[in-house]
């Protein structure tokens, strides 16, 4: 057998079937902290089927402290859109010429975003973005004409949020760096927009567990009375 390493040996000895507030979670995630700035995870089991288009759990929310992360974005826009979404601090901007450079496979961006007029050249990347979750999507806010406001959002903490075949959904809420009122402030802005999402088609209990780990940390299973509307 393997010998454990002292980490392995201390994270052994947290009761896993304990129901953590997020506060006592946080504060156990830093004691099991790595000797990197770990992104902390949130991760939601719902009561959902999403292989059914009355089960699926797709949406966007800001995390009001930001995520730690620098997104890459993508507009297609031309004109006086194209200028604004620059000025917002797009990281590439173009219309054809960015459809050429994705189809040739440059395709390292977190958000891709359209105005409507561009959706016919958009279109055409259907099979390149659609695999990548990336395809912009109205619903999503990635369809929009104010390119300006969107790219702002994405680079302000906006992430986005989409139920796995599993069932669950899994989202980083910021770095363990981060102040706990931020992380806990995140928190509560995540689940609560996933509670908003519930679908006309879930049956039965839609929150069955939440739980709170970091890259290399413990995952903590978070009691359901911190989850607003669970």
């Amino acid at each position: 057998m393997a010998k454990q390493t002292k980490k392995q040996q201390v994270t052994a000895k947290l009761d896993r079937e304990k129901l953590y507030t997020v506060d006592e979670a946080i504060a156990t995630l830093r004691e099991h902290k790595a000797k990197f700035d770990e992104t902390v995870e949130v991760a939601m089991n719902l009561g959902v089927d999403p292989r059914h288009a009355d089960q699926m759990v797709r949406g966007m929310v800001s995390l009001p402290g930001g995520t730690g992360k620098d997104v890459k974005v993508a507009v297609f826009a031309r004109g006086d859109n194209a200028e604004k979404a620059t000025a917002a601090g797009a990281d590439k901007v173009g219309a054809e010429d960015l459809m050429e450079d994705m189809q040739n496979g440059n395709l390292d961006y977190d958000r891709v975003i359209a105005t409507p007029d561009m959706m016919g050249v958009v279109g055409r990347l259907g099979k390149v973005l659609g695999p990548k979750g990336l395809m912009p999507n109205p619903k999503l806010g990635t369809v929009t004409p104010n390119v300006e406001q969107a790219v702002k959002d994405a680079k302000g903490g906006q992430v986005e949020f989409r139920v796995e075949k599993q069932g669950i959904i899994h989202s980083g809420i910021g770095k363990l760096s981060f102040k706990d009122e931020d992380l806990k402030a995140n928190f509560e802005a995540l689940t609560g927009a996933i509670v908003k999402a519930k679908p006309s088609g879930a049956k039965g209990k839609y929150v069955r567990k939440v739980t709170l780990t970091s890259s290399m940390g413990p995952g903590l299973k978070v009691d359901l009375g911190e989850v607003e509307g669970a």
